[in-house]
């Protein structure tokens, strides 16, 4: 019998699909060999534990000027210069302004006058620290107390005189007026004395009172601190009390807060306070130093008030939240200061979970150098990676 024969070209076609279907399979199994698996990352972790942390309180509020002082001039004038500007650092006593001073050199000079004056009308020199007199030393009173000896010797010599009836009566009496007289006129001088320390004693007020105006042009800072504004300029007329600048007190700033009612119990003088300020880097610390000696009625709140120390990076009027710590015992959630993350004003941690990471959103309280508090989104146990720089929620990790 003869076998059926294949067309050549048939034949062909089938040992190329053949070989074909045997290189696809080959190809194949090498490009899956040739790719890697994505190996875990290996990362650091630490659990979420209850800390010694302390209690404490939540509040907002406001950064003042420890002092603020509008400066002005005690003395009006014409403002002949002021050497400070806004944002100028001062010290205290340093000069700020000064008023022309010429018309208070004229007023001084003629004080001076009037109390060499008097001076001499008391018989001192015109120099001296002292308008102390003995009155009855004085010119005036001697002559006047020369006059009185000699007509109560004359009065005696009468007396006698009418004894032995040498003179009449009319005559002792003649004799009697004049010995009045002169102790009138001896008094009267040692009034004039009198009045005359009083004139020397206010002469001296008036060469006080024009050398303290004198000294009253110039306008000197009465406390460390920064110029806030300049409001006078050289060449103004200013009356007395008229304002040239404002001085703010920036080291330390004070921190006002109303604590709410139910709060108001545990806060103390003397206790921590940390502050986060907008704009600001890092940790704030200062102490409670005022509360408020009541509640207000209105808002039921508690006024308190922190010094705050300022190197230079806080600014007064700044917004901050503070937590006051009322209880340095007591404990809470934290986690490590290395496995928070911010982004976009948003806190968050990188937790693990059946050997992938997940991101969480969490709420934090007070900080310290190495914990934060946390009061929302993680429970306690929970295993947070360290520094998750990097990493992606769902990434598969190995923790150490």
């Amino acid at each position: 019998m003869r076998r059926p024969m294949l067309h050549p070209t048939l034949a062909l076609s089938a040992v190329l699909l053949l070989l074909a279907g045997c290189g696809g399979d080959s190809s194949s199994a090498v490009a899956q060999e040739g790719k890697p698996d994505r190996a875990p990352k290996a990362v650091q972790t630490d659990r979420v534990a209850e800390r010694q942390l302390g209690a404490s309180v939540l509040v907002n509020g406001t950064l003042d000027a420890y002092d603020r002082a509008t400066v002005g001039v005690k003395v009006p004038g014409r403002l002949q210069a002021i050497v400070v500007d806004l944002g100028s650092q001062v010290r205290r006593g340093q000069l700020i302004a000064r008023i022309d001073p010429s018309d208070y050199t004229i007023r001084l000079q003629q004080a001076e006058a009037g109390l060499t004056q008097a001076r001499v009308r008391l018989g001192l020199p015109p120099e001296g620290a002292s308008d102390a007199v003995d009155a009855t030393d004085t010119p005036p009173v001697r002559e006047a107390r020369a006059v009185l000896d000699e007509a109560h010797a004359s009065r005696e010599r009468y007396a006698a005189l009418l004894k032995d009836g040498v003179i009449s009566k009319a005559d002792f009496d003649q004799a009697q007026a004049q010995a009045r007289v002169a102790e009138s006129r001896y008094q009267d001088a040692l009034e004039e004395i009198r009045n005359r320390q009083a004139v020397a004693t206010q002469r001296r007020a008036e060469v006080a009172l024009a050398r303290q105006q004198l000294a009253d042009t110039a306008v000197y800072a009465a406390f460390d601190g920064v110029v806030q504004q300049r409001i006078a300029a050289p060449g103004e007329f200013l009356a007395a009390g008229a304002p040239i600048a404002e001085i703010v007190k920036v080291d330390p700033l004070r921190f006002r807060a109303d604590v709410p009612e139910r709060d108001a119990a545990s806060i103390r003088v003397g206790q921590s306070v940390q502050l986060a300020v907008d704009g600001a880097q890092g940790q704030f610390t200062g102490r409670v130093t005022r509360l408020s000696p009541t509640i207000a009625e209105r808002t039921r709140v508690l006024q308190m008030e922190a010094d705050i120390p300022n190197n230079g990076v806080l600014r007064a009027g700044s917004f901050a939240r503070a937590t006051i710590v009322t209880d340095t015992t007591a404990s809470s959630l934290a986690v490590p200061k290395e496995a928070l993350v911010t982004f976009a004003g948003i806190e968050k941690v990188m937790v693990v979970e059946k050997g992938k990471t997940k991101e969480k959103p969490v709420t934090t309280g007070r900080r310290t150098a190495q914990w934060v508090e946390v009061l929302d989104g993680v429970k306690a146990g929970e295993e947070v990676v360290l520094n998750p720089v990097n990493l992606k929620s769902g990434q598969a990790v190995v923790t150490r």
